[in-house]
């Protein structure tokens, strides 16, 4: 399984190979632009082909999925600890979405009382889009959840999260600052099938 998280500020052509890895396979785009109001993601959003929307998940303005046939939503850290069991499942609910959440320690992580459909853990390795945002090594096979690893993904460390115990990657750098990002998530894409 491969995450794809939206670069934080927008880069070169970023639509355009974005509709290119949605042509390719990606099933999970986490749309983060935490400098965007809720226009800019409405514009955003009016920019990718709407066959492609199911496949995309929203960090901010969780409403738009009363506009858009998203994939589903996802919960920060904080926003996730500000949220009740009982609302997170109402939300499960009342819409047919995929409901993720970040994590920084694999105990909150183990112990969080709400199962979400997959969970993002970083940093495993040192981020490639964060300086100074060094690798933890998290090993996850102990923990039966869905667990995807974000932190350092390159298509030279696949097999690393592997034995780490991982369901997957959440990658940003990886993609979005490489020379080659639709060959880069064909590599990913085929280490994961």
């Amino acid at each position: 399984m491969i995450v794809l998280i939206a670069p934080e500020h927008d880069v070169v052509n970023e639509i355009e190979i974005l509709h290119n890895l949605f042509q390719e396979g990606l099933q999970y785009y986490h749309l983060r632009k935490p400098h965007k109001d809720y226009q800019s993601h409405c514009d955003y959003l009016n920019q990718i082909d709407a066959k492609y929307h199911h496949r995309i998940v929203v960090h901010q303005f969780h409403e738009l999925l009363e506009h858009y046939n998203l994939k589903g939503i996802h919960f920060q850290e904080a926003m996730r600890r500000e949220t009740s069991v009982e609302s997170l499942k109402s939300i499960r609910n009342k819409h047919n979405i995929s409901i993720s959440s970040s994590f920084h320690s694999t105990e909150e992580l183990a112990n969080c009382p709400f199962n979400f459909d997959y969970h993002l853990l970083s940093p495993v390795f040192s981020s490639i889009s964060k300086q100074g945002y060094l690798g933890q090594g998290f090993d996850v096979n102990h923990i039966n959840k869905t667990i995807i690893g974000m932190g350092g993904v390159s298509t030279k460390n696949l097999t690393a999260f592997d034995r780490l115990g991982y369901d997957g990657v959440g990658v940003l750098g990886g993609i979005w600052q490489g020379e080659a990002p639709i060959k880069n998530f064909k590599t990913m894409l085929r280490h994961f099938e």
